[in-house]
């Protein structure tokens, strides 16, 4: 009924505990977190996270009644967590219009863009992040993934070496860098 995925890929709004015990969790980062921040992990966040609201209420919203970017933000990543990424994106959207160039926000939105198969925009978000941060391994590794999705083998291996070179350690990195193969003969 369903068609055929890419192994180590997951399916949209596809469950975690639907996914093979070695396939990675999309909502995840290379630790095995949950969460955001503007240094990435995979479809998570290390760091510390987003800053709190400026001058907002204490309930998120303004005088005026509307939400805070950071109020935003946290319901974008809630819906994710919920695994309603078509929702979330809408939702960051709105945040990032607002606050255009921030990493934590960049990241989110493209985490729902591509867990929605909206991998052209992922790529896009993605690739904006890396002209804020072009050092961010996440970036790298999510750019590279959507790439691959979008049937650009080449590209994606370039990004997939990149976050490898960027975070060594990560065997989510390497594993999704192995699953690409070796480059096509010229």
């Amino acid at each position: 009924m369903h068609a055929e995925r890419p192994e180590g890929e997951p399916g949209r709004d596809e469950p975690a505990n639907r996914r093979g015990a070695n396939e990675p969790d999309p909502t995840r980062d290379a630790d095995g977190r949950q969460g955001a921040s503007d240094d990435a992990g995979e479809n998570g966040l290390d760091g510390a996270g987003p800053t709190p609201p400026d001058a907002d209420t204490a309930d998120g919203d303004d005088a005026a009644g509307h939400e805070s970017v950071y109020s935003l933000l946290q319901r974008g990543q809630e819906l994710m967590r919920r695994r309603h990424n078509a929702q979330a994106a809408i939702v960051l959207e709105r945040a990032a219009r607002a606050e255009p160039g921030k990493g934590s926000i960049l990241e989110a939105l493209g985490r729902a863009y591509y867990n929605s198969g909206q991998h052209d925009l992922s790529r896009a978000t993605f690739e904006e992040l890396l002209d804020v941060d072009p050092s961010a391994h996440y970036a790298h590794y999510a750019l590279g993934q959507s790439l691959k999705q979008l049937g650009r083998a080449k590209e994606a291996r370039t990004h997939l070496r990149l976050a490898v070179a960027l975070s060594p350690g990560s065997a989510l990195y390497r594993g999704a860098l192995d699953r690409l193969g070796p480059p096509a003969e010229d």
